[in-house]
């Protein structure tokens, strides 16, 4: 199925069923129990954006790497209210940490969000010449599944703008659609409809990125088996945005791709399990069936696939204008 609807997104096909002998009217009972029980916040994200890892800039002298978020509310950190807290602060903390070098954030995501947005934020990114980011990371595809947008218009614009990122000299990491089946509130038919739906469109977004050269983690139960275990804990108050323990939990499985992406991360580092070169649609299959996964391009039709065991995170001061001179948090792995 993930092949079908990236091979819809690549040749402009539309919409394709993915289910079929569900009983409406149940399903329009369990979306309208849903709807009431899983809140929402209108509040607006904290703003996260400035630089981070201030002193080393004190002590190597070498200029700041430049790190973009987009997507949606997931990327722009709603549900919590400290910007510290927000998944782009963490990442550019642990980002500098790694690099022993400065990291300046730009957030543009934008909650609400669907994938139809990204033409708009990718703009913003790339509209000053000499500010492009040397590395970028999309969280997208909950609000498409949501709002019923077809899977394959979905995914060709995911890959557009994937694509325009990497012709501007960008790496790109895309944190894939969360597995929507996890969210408490949500009782069956409808959660087993929501996790195949959520995850169906995660492996052909893996496939759609991996095609331009990005690279995917699964953000499959929103970013790992905690939110599963541990709900009350990792979900924010709303019931449906992580806490912030669950973005700290969802970031550190993201930053060693992200740090792998700039040739940072040891290749040989004993948080990875490197499951070797496969099809780039079993790949994509196994990795949104488990959250934390990387899939990154081999040759031709095949990838790589990387299990990674998260490192420990500690939240990072908050941000003040446009510099953060606090320590990053988690510290560089061994042999960094």
């Amino acid at each position: 199925m993930a092949r079908r609807i990236a091979a819809a997104a690549a040749y402009g096909g539309g919409g394709i069923g993915l289910l079929g002998g569900v009983t409406a009217v149940l399903l329009l009972t369990e979306v309208s129990h849903a709807k009431r029980v899983v809140g929402g916040s209108d509040d607006p994200p904290p703003r996260a954006d400035g630089r981070y890892g201030f002193a080393f800039a004190r002590r190597t002298g070498q200029p700041p790497l430049r790190l973009a978020f987009l997507g949606d509310s997931t990327a722009a950190g709603q549900g919590v209210h400290r910007p510290s807290q927000t998944p782009g602060a963490l990442l550019a903390s642990g980002l500098a940490a790694v690099a022993e070098r400065p990291v300046d954030l730009r957030n543009v995501a934008l909650p609400g969000a669907q994938s139809s947005d990204l033409e708009r934020q990718v703009t913003l990114v790339l509209e000053d010449a000499e500010l492009l980011p040397d590395v970028c990371v999309i969280m997208i595809g909950a609000n498409d599944v949501t709002r019923r947008m077809p899977p394959a218009k979905s995914v060709r614009l995911l890959s557009d703008a994937v694509r325009r990122l990497r012709e501007s000299g960008c790496e790109v990491v895309v944190g894939t659609c969360p597995d929507l089946g996890t969210i408490e509130p949500v009782y069956q038919p409808l959660r087993w409809v929501a996790r195949r739906l959520s995850r169906q469109l995660a492996a052909a977004q893996t496939i759609g990125v991996v095609e331009q050269g990005g690279r995917t983690v699964s953000l499959g139960d929103l970013l790992g088996p905690e939110f599963a275990a541990n709900p009350r804990e990792l979900f924010g108050p709303d019931n449906f945005h992580p806490s912030a323990e669950g973005y700290a939990t969802a970031s550190m499985a993201v930053l060693p791709t992200l740090c792998d992406s700039l040739g940072l991360w040891p290749e040989e580092a004993p948080e990875t399990l490197d499951e070797g070169i496969l099809p780039v649609a079993t790949a994509a299959a196994e990795a949104a069936a488990e959250g934390g996964t990387e899939v990154t391009a081999a040759r031709g039709p095949w990838a790589r696939l990387l299990r990674r065991h998260r490192p420990a995170t500690r939240e990072p001061a908050a941000v003040s204008g446009s510099t953060d001179t606090s320590s990053p948090s988690p510290p560089p792995p061994s042999g960094c």
